[in-house]
C-alpha cells in the first residue's frame, strides 16, 4: 500500500511540474539577427519570461534553436 501511495505522489508531482518545462522552438533566417528576432517574437507570443539560444547553425541559412522559459 505504501508503494502505491508513493507512486501516486510521484506521478502527481511529475504532472504538476510538466507545465513548467521549457519549450523548445526553432527558426531559420538569412541572418543571425533575423533568426534571433524570430526567436524573441515566438517567446513573446508564448508568454515566456526569457529564452536561451541552445543552437545556431550557419549553412545556406541560419538555423537557430532556443528554449523558452516561463
Amino acid at each position: 500500500m505504501k508503494n502505491i501511495k508513493t507512486f501516486v505522489a510521484v506521478i502527481a508531482l511529475t504532472a504538476s511540474f510538466g507545465s513548467f518545462a521549457a519549450q523548445s522552438v526553432s527558426v531559420t533566417d538569412s541572418t543571425l539577427s533575423g533568426a534571433e528576432a524570430q526567436i524573441a517574437a515566438k517567446a513573446e507570443q508564448a508568454g515566456a519570461s526569457s529564452y536561451k539560444i541552445t543552437e545556431a547553425y550557419n549553412g545556406n541559412l541560419i538555423h537557430m534553436t532556443a528554449e523558452l522559459n516561463k
